[in-house]
């Protein structure tokens, strides 16, 4: 079977090298972006099955991420993770058609669940 792909976004190298290790270990195909510029660019020519998101983020932020990308026909239909320090954000992400929203510090384990649930439909 072919390996699910994963697109992480997040300015935060540490943690995407961290989290890349773990998707990866789980049998993902990962791709990074540092912003959402190189994110939005990334996913029109990876055509990931599930992106994860960060919000705080030079260049363009992921709530301009996800408004740009719900409106593009070829990543509209993407699973969309948000992880954030920022709680208050949930609802309007939420509207805007994010499929799910972790809160910062988490569980990778919790992570790959969601991701798990969410590729399986």
């Amino acid at each position: 079977m072919e390996r699910k792909k994963i697109l992480i976004v997040d300015d935060e190298p540490e943690f995407v090298d961290m989290l890349k290790m773990r998707l990866e270990s789980a049998d993902y195909d990962v791709n990074t972006a540092a912003d959402g510029v190189d994110g939005l660019k990334k996913a029109g020519d990876a055509k990931p099955d599930l992106i994860v998101l960060d919000v705080l983020m030079p260049r363009k932020d992921g709530y301009a991420f996800v408004k740009e990308a719900k409106q593009d026909s070829n990543l509209k239909d993407i699973p969309i993770i948000i992880l954030t320090a920022r709680p208050a954000m949930e609802d309007k992400f939420k509207k805007e058609g994010v499929n799910d929203y972790i809160m910062k510090p988490f569980e990778a384990q919790e992570l790959l669940k969601r991701i798990e649930e969410i590729l399986a439909g």
